[in-house]
């Protein structure tokens, strides 16, 4: 099959699955029912398989035509992309940019610099996502993403390209009240005898302390805890609780650490994190849109040296 037989009817389809009738596409795209009805009826013919379930009442997507939906929107927004960027008028930020944010991160750091980039772009339409699986940027057509951790740099793939935003800073901490009536531990040695705050996962896990002294590399000290949380703010919120202390990242309690409700202790023990890198596709790179984004992001987010 020739490439461009691949593209026709899939701005009709787009228009059907999005209007929910070929009556209402029809009248989006100026064309008359009959045209439309045919048009789909030559694509799944073309595909050999259904992309809707029809009824008197109702038109539904199946499964089949749910994916290729998806794929169907991305290429529209390729398209879209390239043209904007060889029209005259290329340079301004314009268009629907899909973001997808760590879901602690993106809520506390990230939202409130997409919400500054908003304003400053008011042709752009932000569709973001806040998630701390695994997305792949390609396959769920994201145009930039926000990763904590991840893959060595040499293992990126191909399709995307990615930047440095530093890496996490861990300190320990706890709440005046707790420290008050435990005491402030001065070393390392004294930290079992505290009450220990962790981060566990899904699977039941809790995370280690990293502990680094002097010049060594950081280690992870398995440490009995007091109790687990699995999510981030929580887990702040049960140490201002005075329940015990934590080693959290700073850019997770600066703000509580800037007005006394927690203080950071052991200064000789704050040890690197995670990396935090903007990740984007390559494919998407010279959209106004994108490279703007980039910019801001790069300009507010930087947690490291």
């Amino acid at each position: 099959m020739h490439p461009t037989e691949r593209l026709k009817g899939i701005a009709t389809f787009a228009a059907v699955a999005e209007a929910g009738s070929f009556t209402a596409a029809a009248q989006r795209l100026n064309l008359t029912n009959s045209a439309v009805g045919k048009a789909i009826a030559r694509l799944e013919q073309r595909l050999g398989s259904r992309l809707f379930e029809r009824s008197t009442r109702r038109l539904r997507l199946t499964d089949a035509g749910h994916a290729y939906y998806q794929v169907c929107v991305r290429v529209l927004e390729d398209l879209e992309a390239a043209e904007r960027v060889l029209a005259s008028d290329d340079a301004v930020p314009s268009g629907r940019l899909r973001v997808d944010l760590p879901a602690t991160f993106g809520r506390l750091r990230a939202w409130p610099a997409l919400l500054q980039f908003t304003a400053m772009h008011p042709q752009v339409l932000p569709q973001v996502s806040f998630t701390d699986r695994f997305v792949d940027l390609v396959e769920e057509g994201v145009d930039l993403a926000v990763r904590i951790g991840g893959a060595d740099s040499d293992l990126w793939p191909a399709a995307l390209d990615h930047r440095s935003l530093g890496d996490e800073e861990l300190i320990f901490c706890a709440a005046p009240a707790y420290l008050a009536a435990h005491g402030t531990p001065t070393a390392s040695a004294e930290l079992s005898s505290h009450a220990a705050l962790l981060y566990g996962r899904a699977d039941g896990s809790a995370s280690a302390w990293l502990l680094r002294e002097g010049q060594g590399p950081a280690v992870r000290q398995p440490v009995t805890a007091r109790a687990v949380l699995g999510n981030a703010e929580a887990l702040v919120g049960a140490v201002e609780a005075g329940l015990g202390l934590a080693q959290l990242a700073t850019w997770l309690v600066a703000d509580q650490i800037a007005d006394g409700r927690l203080v950071a202790i052991l200064p000789q023990l704050a040890t690197r994190g995670l990396p935090l890198h903007l990740v984007w596709q390559r494919s998407r790179a010279q959209a106004p849109k994108v490279q703007a984004l980039l910019a801001h992001f790069s300009a507010t987010l930087h947690i490291g040296a």
